[in-house]
């Protein structure tokens, strides 16, 4: 697998020029050359959904990525911004919700629990696939804001609901009381152990080199993810708060790492993705349904889209920026992950539950890796006429 990922990781460098310009994604390169690898096909990279390492290497993916992205928002800069955000995640994510559920019963022909838990897997929006979006300084930056909070804060909200949803289809009981605590807990670790660090390299008979000061992000995230899978603490709202705490109260630390953490994240993310498309197989493909296909593309074109036009309503945004919020809706690791406890749930219609999850995820994949460079020349070429404009007044 590593010697496979090396190969394919060298071929997504020569051509990445090429890719940062056309719709060709290196995303997508990863997922198709997992898939043309896999068990399924070639048969070089032997992974199946339930091996613990899967579960590790999306886990560890989405917390890098969480962690990364919640540097690009400290609190000052969240609070200027919650305005658009908050209308995604409190009116756009329920209404997407309701939307995929009632595609699910209507056209899948899902039991009303087991549509709103597909739902509950499905309504997050992925923060590594996101970042293609929103590291792009074409796009406006109320948009990439709006995306890159949404992103981050929707896996946390969905988690409770896909625990109870699993519960309720014969799954292991929940009990509300620890997911609490949980959930609690990981944003007081993801604050606490950043500012406790903080205080530390600030100490002037402790004072850090400009080198190993640049590793405090490092460590901070090292520390809160053995401490947070030790103790059970939620990892992911753990890695993004402890993102926009390092931004907020040691803004140094988070301009010296940031680069590095880029790096980081993007090469994990590219190995999740890899390992995600060695997961899928043709006869896995094949157990879909046509109506599963569609339900898939419905919910990419018509749930996330309707809901989140509709919760931008009187934002006075222009049409570009909400067409660009509400087709920028990614699914990915957060949902994989979710996807592997509806399988491992015990429910008898478990299996064809995570397929069409699979399913909705990949084409996600495609058709989003796709077109964010066409998104970004758009909004390129817009503030270029404008700039003209704005000299011919002149």
């Amino acid at each position: 697998m590593i010697l496979s990922f090396g190969i394919v990781l060298l071929a997504a460098i020569l051509i990445s020029g090429i890719a940062h310009r056309t719709v060709l994604s290196t995303a997508v390169l990863f997922l198709v050359a997992g898939f043309l690898l896999g068990q399924g096909m070639a048969g070089v990279v032997v992974l199946q959904a339930g091996d613990a390492q899967v579960s590790e290497i999306a886990q560890i993916a989405l917390f890098v990525v969480l962690f990364t992205d919640g540097q690009r928002l400290a609190v000052r800069e969240l609070r200027r911004a919650w305005r658009l955000p908050g209308r995604a995640l409190l009116l756009g994510m329920p209404l997407t919700f309701v939307i995929t559920a009632l595609l699910g019963v209507w056209l899948v022909g899902l039991p009303w629990t087991e549509a709103l838990l597909v739902a509950a897997v499905l309504a997050p929006t992925d923060p590594v696939f996101a970042s293609a979006i929103v590291g792009r300084i074409e796009i406006p930056a109320r948009i990439r804001g709006l995306l890159n909070v949404e992103s981050g804060l929707n896996d946390g909200l969905a988690l409770p609901v896909v625990l109870i949803l699993i519960a309720s289809i014969g799954g292991p009981e929940v009990d509300y009381f620890v997911l609490a605590l949980e959930l609690v807990g990981g944003v007081v670790l993801g604050v606490a152990v950043p500012l406790l660090v903080t205080f530390l390299l600030r100490i002037p008979y402790l004072a850090a080199t400009p080198l190993y000061a640049s590793l405090g992000p490092l460590a901070i995230a090292i520390i809160i993810y053995g401490v947070a899978t030790g103790t059970g603490a939620n990892l992911y709202l753990a890695a993004f708060s402890a993102g926009i705490t390092i931004a907020s109260a040691a803004p140094e630390l988070r301009d010296a790492f940031i680069e590095y953490g880029e790096y980081i994240a993007e090469i994990i993310k590219l190995l999740a993705i890899f390992v995600f498309g060695a997961l899928i197989t043709p006869s896995f493909l094949g157990d879909v349904s046509p109506l599963g296909y569609l339900f898939a593309v419905l919910i990419l074109v018509i749930a996330r889209p309707v809901a989140v036009e509709l919760s931008l309503i009187g934002s006075k945004l222009p049409w570009e920026e909400r067409a660009t919020a509400a087709w920028f809706g990614p699914k990915g690791f957060a949902s994989v992950l979710y996807g592997l406890l509806v399988l491992e749930s015990g429910n008898a219609d478990a299996d064809h539950l995570f397929h069409l999850i699979v399913v909705a995820i990949s084409i996600s994949i495609i058709a989003h890796s796709s077109t964010d460079v066409p998104i970004a020349g758009y909004f390129a070429r817009l503030e270029k006429q404008d700039r003209a404009r704005s000299g011919i007044v002149q």
